[in-house]
């Protein structure tokens, strides 16, 4: 590696450190302050009534955060990599947390999206009639916040709360 590349690896190095030492509430984050504020049934949610996580200091997830590990793993890995990180088919959904929000998360699962160039064409299928990804899409993109917030580390959660009352009559009514 020349000089150059020693000042980009140590330049990324440094951005890399500012922005790990700053506080949660300063990082990126296209869906804002994660922090749960709110919570029904076990659902949390920020203070946009957006859909978040809650790991307790023992590293304990809410079951809505497991469930989306599942869910994810089931649905979306195939595409977008384990643990959300991308893959050579599909862009890191970690990445794409920091800068998109809740709203835009579900209208492109939900509807798909298509972008083409000259050097490739990128597909991201809709989903919205699939009960396997729309019954648990607040699930997922829990998971996935928590995960692009580094909140959560790769791999299944070691240990979830409990299913919350309602949680199965719920599932079952919305998968018919």
């Amino acid at each position: 590696m020349g000089a150059r590349g020693g000042v980009v690896v140590a330049a990324g190095l440094l951005f890399s450190a500012v922005l790990l030492s700053a506080p949660p509430a300063l990082r990126a984050d296209g869906s804002g302050n994660p922090a749960a504020t709110g919570s029904e049934d076990g659902k949390y949610t920020d203070k946009d009534g957006n859909p978040t996580f809650k790991i307790a200091p023992d590293g304990t997830v809410d079951w809505y955060t497991s469930v989306g590990y599942l869910r994810y793993t089931a649905n979306c890995m195939q595409c977008h990599g384990p643990d959300g990180l991308g893959s050579s088919f599909a862009p890191s959904l970690v990445d794409a947390l920091k800068t998109i929000d809740y709203d835009r998360f579900v209208d492109t699962v939900t509807n798909g999206k298509k972008n083409v160039d000259a050097s490739q064409e990128l597909v991201m299928p809709a989903f919205g009639e699939n009960p396997n990804v729309m019954c648990y899409l607040d699930a997922i993109f829990v998971y996935l916040r928590a995960r692009s917030d580094g909140a959560l580390g790769r791999g299944r959660p070691g240990s979830s709360a409990p299913r919350p009352p309602g949680y199965s009559a719920a599932e079952n009514a919305c998968m018919g």
